[in-house]
């Protein structure tokens, strides 16, 4: 049975998981739902279908005839249909869902409500984004290693795939590099009161951990925990996971929680 351990966040065993969506799904017409399936990869590099496609059934419960729309951006020379294909997404949407590239929607300019913005004052997302009713984040619990330092990828760092490559690219046309300067965890707290703040919902696939010892996020090993976590504020839901996954609890959580209570 899935159990509370702290206020909107569960945790539940892979095989136990039935997904309780945040209020503003009910009834909604639209939503987005943005997994973590960048790479060309099968889990835990990405999320599984097993925990989409209960995330998909917990939304189309509360939801009958609202259109589920998941949105994705890559970061390989692999476009996100051949991803989808491989990963057989398109075997758990029903009629209502569509997938969607997120480097071929409309943009708009959304402002940094930060007290403190580390770099940008505002950043370029799909305008999508404010034209539905409930937004969810379903990411893969991971931690790779950048410049020393161990980083930990869940819901929001998921986030990054939401931003467009044209704008933010830095050396690789198929990568984000802007977006990693000075450093992930610093521009997390800029993503995260740039759009972050706009999601209702977050889903951590940790059935299966990763683990690479370097900066590639797909390549390194995997270790099974055997839990989903989920709930609606995705601070506390990426928390939780690396609390009971045993990860390091990322600095970054800190600091936008910090600046949560100045705005």
């Amino acid at each position: 049975m899935p159990s509370t351990l702290n206020i909107n966040v569960r945790v539940a065993a892979t095989a136990e998981f039935i997904y309780q969506p945040p209020t503003t799904a009910i009834n909604a017409k639209r939503i987005l739902v943005k997994p973590n399936l960048g790479y060309p990869v099968k889990p835990p590099v990405t999320v599984s279908m097993g925990v989409l496609e209960k995330v998909l059934t917990g939304l189309r419960k509360v939801s009958p005839n609202g259109e589920i729309l998941i949105v994705e951006g890559v970061c390989s020379a692999v476009s996100l249909s051949e991803i989808a294909s491989r990963n057989g997404l398109h075997n758990i949407l029903d009629e209502g869902m569509q997938v969607l590239d997120a480097d071929t929607l409309p943009l708009i300019e959304y402002q940094n409500l930060s007290p403190d913005p580390v770099r940008f004052k505002s950043m370029f997302a799909p305008s999508l984004l404010l034209e539905v009713d409930c937004r969810i984040s379903v990411g893969a619990l991971k931690r790779t290693h950048l410049k020393g330092e161990a980083l930990i990828s869940a819901s929001l760092k998921n986030l990054y795939g939401l931003f467009p490559r044209d704008r933010y690219k830095a050396r690789s046309p198929k990568s984000r590099g802007q977006l990693h300067r000075p450093s992930v965890p610093l521009i997390l707290q800029d993503i995260y009161f740039c759009i972050g703040h706009l999601f209702d919902g977050a889903v951590v696939d940790g059935d299966v951990k990763f683990y690479s010892p370097d900066w590639k996020p797909d390549r390194g090993k995997s270790v099974k925990l055997g839990k989903v976590f989920w709930g609606e504020d995705m601070l506390k839901v990426d928390r939780l996971a690396c609390k009971i996954g045993e990860e390091p609890i990322p600095t970054y959580l800190d600091a936008i929680e910090d600046l949560r209570t100045l705005t």
